[in-house]
């Protein structure tokens, strides 16, 4: 098996070989870093780097492997990028921020901790725009990321680093944290998959955990993959009392959708959506109505006002008032769009702009409810643009999808709604490529707490399209 072939093989199958002894976690991670030295100069996914430090920790496991001392855990010796905005116990955490360039964390947050108690090796962490606060993925610090199916787009965010470098064959497993789409965008414009759970299925650090619209998850190339992370990361922690003690066993092997009733909508009732985006929901839609799936377009009924109303959220909540503070001592070190964001949040009253949220998303979910009791999810797409440009502009007043003129920061994206509706699992796969070669995603959003039938159709659905990053042809052209 070539280098190239070895940093795109699944996590799944590297522990099969991993235990087999046909393939050593040394060599998958020198394939690995080999492939990353080759393409960061192009993607710009990563910002720290631990290289010598991994290869140590993967030499234990491959003496675990042989077994002499203790048994392999349940990820041993599987490559791992962590998104540079979540804490990690003796490294640097700069949340894209020339503020906290220097910071460093004296604790993991609680999904880092159960991935490498579980073996995982942290090799790099991943770029993100400032604060995680955009759909871009550029920053003064680590500069403008890109997106490995076409360098002149950008990955999305603010998982963007995370998503680029699965999809560049930089890592095998990446983590991601999601408050307006931050998993969801980046797994669609990348063509990975994504998975945001119900808040608190994976318990996290402060003050995120606080945050209802926020969720930390895994990013993958395949849904077994995301599975795998999802058995380790999720259930109670005793340190985050938002976290939730139910368990749930997720079903990947699933092969056909025979009785299920899937809903649909394409643009929620009013979104504009780009034509290569909706030709390949269509499709994808078509694949699972091949599987014997009844499909059925749904109106929703929201309306622009959801875009509103999301944003009392953002601003009053910490992701938008850390902008506001950090910009009172900080503002010659902040980006365009954080100090945009401050400006925009300052206008923000506080608790009644919370209510107003609180009252929006109660009456999504009374159209959204009764979909899901009569079906088993709900498919969408993830983004009505496949990517915006790699250093777009946030600003831009004339920024148009489909030729309608949107708000130039979340009008690209329809991922934020599924935010609000926190308690709906959802997760995106890739629906396609547009004529850009960008690929393009839907999203398989679940009744709430429904993570299993998620995982259960998005299997079914890989497992009929013949997955993702299969061979060189599949593989984005770096070199």
């Amino acid at each position: 098996m070539s280098d190239s072939d070895l940093a795109y093989i699944s996590a799944s199958r590297a522990l099969e070989l991993f235990a087999r002894k046909e393939l050593s976690p040394v060599e998958l991670l020198q394939a690995v870093i080999a492939r990353a030295e080759k393409v960061q100069p192009k993607v710009n996914a990563f910002t720290d780097t631990y290289f010598d430090e991994a290869l140590a920790a993967a030499r234990q496991a491959e003496t675990r492997y042989a077994g002499k001392g203790a048994r392999p855990r349940r990820l041993e010796g599987l490559p791992l990028a962590v998104k540079d905005a979540q804490r990690v116990a003796g490294k640097r955490t700069t949340q894209g921020s020339l503020i906290f360039k220097h910071h460093v964390d004296d604790h993991s947050d609680p999904m880092i901790e159960r991935l490498q108690k579980s073996g995982a090796i942290i090799h790099a962490r991943t770029t993100t725009p400032e604060f995680c606060l955009s759909g871009v993925c550029y920053s003064r610090l680590w500069g403008v990321t890109r997106n490995p199916h076409n360098l002149a787009f950008g990955p999305g965010g603010s998982s963007g680093g995370s998503g680029a470098a699965l999809a560049a064959g930089m890592t095998l497993l990446a983590t991601g944290t999601d408050i307006g789409g931050s998993i969801r965008i980046p797994a669609s414009a990348c063509g990975v998959v994504g998975f945001k759970p119900p808040h608190g299925r994976n318990p996290d650090g402060p003050p995120a955990n606080f945050d209802r619209f926020n969720h930390c998850g895994p990013l993958t190339r395949s849904v077994a993959d995301a599975a795998l992370m999802q058995g380790v990361t999720a259930g109670p922690h005793p340190l985050d009392h938002n976290s939730l003690r139910t368990p749930v066993r997720l079903d990947v092997g699933r092969r056909d959708l025979k009785g299920m009733r899937i809903a649909w909508s394409m643009d929620f009732g009013y979104v504009p959506v780009d034509p290569d985006v909706r030709r390949n929901t269509l499709a994808a839609l078509a694949v699972m109505a091949n599987l014997g799936a009844t499909i059925e377009e749904v109106d929703l009924g929201w309306t622009s006002d959801v875009e509103r109303d999301a944003m009392h959220w953002f601003h009053t909540m910490h992701f938008g008032r850390q902008t506001i503070w950090q910009s009172k001592d900080h503002r010659d070190l902040m980006t365009n769009y954080a100090l945009q964001f401050a400006e925009s949040a300052i206008t923000n009253t506080g608790i009644d702009d919370v209510h107003k949220s609180w009252e929006r998303l109660h009456r999504m979910y009374q159209t959204l409810g009764p979909v899901l009791a009569t079906h088993d999810v709900l498919v969408c797409p993830t983004l009505n643009l496949p990517a915006v440009a790699a250093a777009h502009d946030t600003s831009d007043p004339d920024f148009r999808v489909a030729g309608v003129r949107v708000d130039p920061e979340w009008g690209w994206c329809m991922t934020h709604q599924f935010n609000m509706l926190h308690n709906c699992p959802v997760m995106s796969v890739p629906s396609g490529k547009a004529a850009s070669g960008v690929p393009t995603g839907i999203q398989i959003v679940g009744r709430t707490f429904d993570d299993p039938r998620v995982f259960a159709v998005a299997a079914a659905y890989e497992a009929a399209v013949g997955g993702w990053y299969r061979d060189s042809t599949s593989r984005p052209l770096l070199g």
